[in-house]
């Protein structure tokens, strides 16, 4: 299965029973927005925590009807992430979506040891991108959870993606690891690691899908240069999924494709108990929309 549009997702979740959406810190207007509209097409079925004024006020002021959604009034921030978060510890829940809360407020909850998300892998974040300039959608990890990722958060970042892929309908995802160039380089710990993942996956050690690398990002999505660089791979030109060497050229390619490609892009965090909608800031209320879509599909 190949999605090439974000609205592709809605043929994943239609027909399905409405996940359970915990909106924390609810008083935000593009995330209400974005909550209510996925309400009114049956995808998920709210449960919004915040200050019930600032909610009410907001609904008023951009006529969102209500009627009928639980509300819990909790007008401390970290009061109604860690509501939120005990509410789908004790499975009374599907999904959690961050409001109007920081990301490290939220993420302190989330690994609480004692009613927090936690399972005991790592959390990682995935983004997928609809380019106009690509074949089909394009997903992205890590530009929000994972600094600096060893080896080894590499693999688990890369296990986390491929099983999230799979629920979407991907058989074998195909995975570049990025690099700032295709060949290994000692001296270039992206390449090394790169090289490393793509004999783990030769091996079975990183097993359901396609790993290739070093691949420099014009190799990874562009038949092309891959040609002109005389490089053979299952990979370059047809990724599923770009592995970031680090967090900084993930925001940037992030922020690039959004801002400079005008792309369409849905996130969420995964390696929870349940999917995390966790948005940046500057994200639209399409781009929280769509990031529902993922969750649900992804809690199936």
């Amino acid at each position: 299965m190949v999605l090439k549009s974000l609205s592709d997702l809605k043929g994943i979740v239609s027909g399905k029973p409405r996940k359970k959406l915990v909106l924390a810190a609810a008083h935000d207007q593009h995330s209400l927005g974005a909550v209510i509209q996925a309400w009114h097409d049956d995808i998920v079925e709210p449960i919004l925590i915040g200050d019930a004024r600032a909610i009410q006020n907001i609904c008023m002021e951009y006529g969102y009807n209500i009627d009928g959604l639980q509300v819990i009034h909790e007008p401390v921030t970290e009061m109604s992430v860690e509501r939120a978060v005990r509410m789908l510890n004790g499975k009374q829940a599907d999904v959690l979506m961050k409001g109007k809360v920081g990301t490290t407020i939220l993420l302190k909850c989330v690994l609480n040891r004692e009613w927090g998300l936690r399972t005991g892998n790592l959390l990682s974040h995935i983004a997928l991108f609809e380019v106009e300039t690509y074949h089909k959608l394009i997903a992205v990890t890590d530009v929000a959870m994972n600094i600096a990722p060893n080896l080894k958060d590499k693999i688990a970042i890369v296990n986390n993606s491929v099983s999230f892929l799979h629920k979407l309908g991907y058989v074998m995802p195909k995975v570049a690891v990025l690099g700032a160039v295709e060949m290994v380089n000692e001296n270039m710990e992206a390449t090394l690691d790169a090289a490393l993942l793509s004999k783990m996956n030769q091996r079975d050690q990183i097993k359901n899908c396609i790993i290739d690398g070093p691949l420099a990002f014009d190799n990874a999505i562009s038949y092309e240069s891959a040609k002109h660089k005389g490089i053979r791979s299952e990979v370059a030109g047809d990724t599923d999924l770009l592995l970031m060497p680090d967090i900084e050229v993930g925001n940037v390619l992030y922020k690039s494709l959004v801002f400079f490609a005008r792309a369409k892009v849905a996130s969420i965090i995964l390696g929870a108990q349940v999917p995390i909608v966790l948005t940046s800031r500057s994200d639209s209320e399409q781009a929280k929309y769509d990031s529902i879509l993922l969750s649900a599909a992804a809690s199936n």
